[in-house]
């Protein structure tokens, strides 16, 4: 069976905000840009991966949620409990500096886990919990 990761889905309520934080902070391009009906989708990805992307999607816009569940969503974004990514680099202290004088909100500095990774964490700028680890 070959499968492989295509996309994964992270919730934005500022497109701009979130085009700063991924395309301009951590340098991914735009795939795609869609707009409907007042809202976006953003698709952005490593230029080295073209096959493995990250749609930033207005939160909560399923027919399928309910009133109550939208409210318990944008909640717990504005919490940064909601969604999270865990993404890896080459250079762990490099990046952090990078991602920390954008001005993203830093929750772990570049940190040695008892688990056997080297990362740190940041709040995009949706509350969704972005960790780095270092590729060893």
């Amino acid at each position: 069976m070959d499968i492989t990761i295509h996309a994964s889905f992270l919730p934005h309520d500022d497109p701009e905000a979130a085009l700063a934080f991924y395309r301009d902070t951590l340098g991914f391009k735009v795939r795609n840009d869609v707009g409907y009906g007042g809202m976006r989708w953003i698709t952005v990805g490593p230029a080295d991966q073209p096959g493995t992307s990250i749609v930033l999607t207005p939160p909560a816009v399923d027919p399928g949620v309910t009133d109550d569940e939208r409210r318990t969503i944008v909640e717990m974004m504005a919490k940064g409990t909601y969604a999270a990514i865990l993404l890896a680099t080459g250079d762990l202290d490099g990046t952090f500096e990078r991602v920390q004088a954008s001005g993203a909100e830093v929750v772990q500095e570049p940190t040695e886990q008892p688990y056997g990774v080297r990362d740190c964490a940041f709040r995009d700028p949706a509350g969704n919990m972005v960790r780095i680890q270092e590729l060893r």
